[in-house]
């Protein structure tokens, strides 16, 4: 196993220790000790201090998603076990995130019935576009990620450090809907990106003909 494909175990195994500290948390944590564990920002705003932590653990699992990726292009280590995990390492950083958050007693800001249907959204997205890939990867036909899917697992990886803070540093002035606004964008984003990459692999849906 060479180095980038150890930085993405790495991500897989800060996400499995996301995943334990949230259960751990939302079973065994009574909320009103959760509440006290938190920093007053001022102006009314507050950034849970697990919270906090979920954001950094969340920031630096979203860097190694860059630097694998960057060191497998610069060393010409690309290989099949990397470009299998890479992809699922993201959506499980990305979907346990969101969906943690949907359910989670100590909900920030945004309310739940909002971020529910945008996470719905995304998943639903996810979903059918590997989907797609596995009836594609079944004919032999490998299809390459867009651009408009790159620009989406940014978009999710701003919007989350936002909701995680609670909105923070704009929650300041705009009363939260700087955040509101980066959610939506996301989720248009994602929405648009699997279009796009549906309608662009419609040829892996013609059968072929035999004789």
């Amino acid at each position: 196993m060479n180095i980038p494909t150890k930085i993405t175990v790495s991500r897989i195994a800060l996400i499995v220790a996301m995943l334990i500290a949230m259960i751990s948390v939302d079973a065994f944590v009574p909320d009103a000790k959760l509440a006290a564990f938190s920093f007053n920002c001022g102006n009314g705003l507050y950034i849970g201090g697990f919270y906090l932590i979920l954001c950094i653990v969340f920031v630096i699992a979203s860097f190694t998603d860059f630097l694998d990726g960057y060191l497998a292009r610069k060393w010409h280590q690309v290989t099949d076990l990397g470009k299998f995990l890479d992809p699922v390492a993201d959506k499980l950083l990305i979907n346990i995130t969101f969906i943690y958050l949907c359910i989670s007693h100590s909900q920030p800001a945004l309310d739940i019935p909002f971020f529910v249907y945008v996470v719905i959204l995304m998943v639903a997205r996810d979903i059918v576009v590997d989907a797609l890939r596995f009836i594609a990867a079944g004919k032999g036909v490998v299809l390459a990620a867009n651009i408009f899917g790159k620009i989406k697992t940014v978009c999710q990886m701003v919007a989350i450090p936002l909701v995680l803070l609670n909105g923070f540093p704009f929650a300041y002035f705009d009363g939260g809907w700087i955040t509101r606004i980066v959610v939506y964008l996301t989720a248009f984003a994602s929405l648009l990106s699997g279009v796009i990459y549906v309608v662009q692999n419609l040829k892996v849906f013609k059968e072929e003909n035999n004789g």
